[in-house]
């Protein structure tokens, strides 16, 4: 009974809450049913690599554009409205790509434009699902509904793939694996139609449940420019995530599968690839416990320190196996410490900017990534694979310790002692009368 008991008072007693993870994990299965898709579609009618890159780069522009433009219409429509308009418009143009893959038409013109669409999508819909978060769980909730959430959604990233290749190589052509996707889109659609509109309109005010947050009515009427001129502790956290991720996007994209090209083969990328992701899935679980923690930040900067140390170390550690182990412990690392500063951003965050600061984030970490990628290129043709973790784990550690000597960011979402639920403001106090 202790554990019904428990089921029921988390997040996953919410019925708003398990509708969105389930309609996230069967559409995050078809995005990756997608991504192996589309490559074999272009490479096996003769496409060429060329072609596969401009459609990549047709999806991947779109949707680093419009990130910014999906947290405006999240604050100003809802989260929920552009969740499931983005769903069902992906639904349909994948299915387009269903039957083009069934005409084998694999032209620039016909395939272009429906990426670009595609990634349209995906960049108004990325802010949005994460402001919707807080509407749906209250602050004890949160940390452990981002953890599930998440962990779901890795889940799926590891499904995903292994039916896609199945469907690939079981009917020798993408599109059934498209036609996944485009079902996926549409569970995921439903299951958005199904949440109450009410439901996912109430977000959590600043400073509820535990974080010192930005609270005046001022801050919620200004743009998220100007808010992000005044507050110092978000300052620093974009930097230390712009400048995390230039080494993280290099790694995946780059060094770690020239690393294992060179060294293990591909059997032990593959190994790899599965310990860095099983280690993301443990550690975004274990951040379901972190949503009490006194100084959050803290907490997550010495997690992402050990990230920076498992990083730097991955190929000294005796082979493969070391390597694995190195990676496991990294994605860990990644996955608790994204996950519990996710949490207090959202908690801290005014409702009124929560879409906006979330696309700020967003954009910040994708948009890095064409970045790191050139530069880790250039690296590791220069000094090899192997040296360029060390230099990646130096560049993460120096972000970290950099914004660690930030009164801002060590002390944001900060609880003080004495403090029932650590919301030290008056506005915070005053919501904590309201809600009761």
């Amino acid at each position: 009974m202790s554990r019904l008991g428990s089921l029921r008072s988390g997040p996953l007693g919410v019925r708003s809450f398990r509708l969105l993870a389930g309609g996230q994990f069967t559409s995050t299965i078809g995005d990756y049913c997608y991504a192996v898709a589309l490559p074999w579609l272009v490479l096996s009618n003769r496409g060429g690599a060329i072609l596969l890159g401009t459609v990549l780069a047709c999806y991947g522009v779109p949707r680093m554009v419009l990130i910014p433009v999906g947290g405006v219409l999240a604050d100003k429509i809802g989260p929920r409205t552009v969740m499931l308009t983005a769903d069902a418009a992906r639904c349909v143009l994948v299915a387009a790509l269903a039957v083009l893959a069934t005409r084998h038409t694999i032209s620039l013109v016909a395939l272009g434009p429906i990426a670009a669409f595609i990634g349209a999508g995906e960049g108004l819909f990325i802010p949005a699902s994460f402001a919707i978060m807080p509407s749906l769980l209250n602050g004890e909730r949160l940390a452990a509904g981002n953890a599930i959430s998440t962990a779901a959604v890795q889940a799926g990233s590891l499904l995903g793939p292994a039916l896609g290749g199945v469907l690939v190589a079981a009917t020798g052509g993408s599109a059934w694996a498209f036609a996944i996707d485009a079902a996926s889109f549409a569970v995921s659609a439903l299951t958005l139609a199904l949440i109450p509109r009410k439901a996912a309109a109430g977000t959590m005010s600043a400073g509820e449940d535990g974080t010192a947050g930005a609270d005046t009515a001022d801050d919620e009427g200004q743009g998220v420019l100007a808010f992000l001129k005044k507050s110092r502790a978000l300052q620093v956290i974009l930097v230390v995530v712009i400048a995390a991720n230039l080494a993280g996007g290099g790694l995946d994209g780059v060094a770690l599968p020239s690393l294992a090209h060179a060294t293990f083969g591909a059997g032990g990328y593959g190994a790899l690839l599965a310990c860095l992701a099983a280690g993301s899935v443990l550690g975004t679980l274990a951040a379901a416990r972190t949503g009490g923690l006194r100084r959050p930040v803290i907490f997550a900067s010495a997690v992402f320190l050990v990230d920076a140390t498992a990083l730097a170390l991955t190929p000294y550690l005796g082979g493969e196996a070391g390597a694995a182990a190195a990676l496991f412990v990294m994605g860990a690392a990644n996955g608790l410490g994204n996950v519990t500063v996710l949490t207090v951003l959202q908690k801290w965050a005014p409702p009124a900017l929560l879409g906006r600061i979330m696309a700020a984030l967003m954009f910040c970490a994708f948009g890095s990534f064409p970045l790191s990628v050139v530069i880790a290129g250039v690296l590791v043709r220069h000094i090899g694979p192997a040296l360029f973790f060390p230099v990646a784990g130096a560049v993460v550690a120096v972000a970290i310790l950099g914004g660690l000597t930030q009164r801002e960011f060590r002390e944001f979402g900060a609880r003080t002692e004495g403090e029932a639920d650590g919301a030290g403001t008056p506005a915070a106090r005053r919501e904590e009368r309201a809600v009761s």
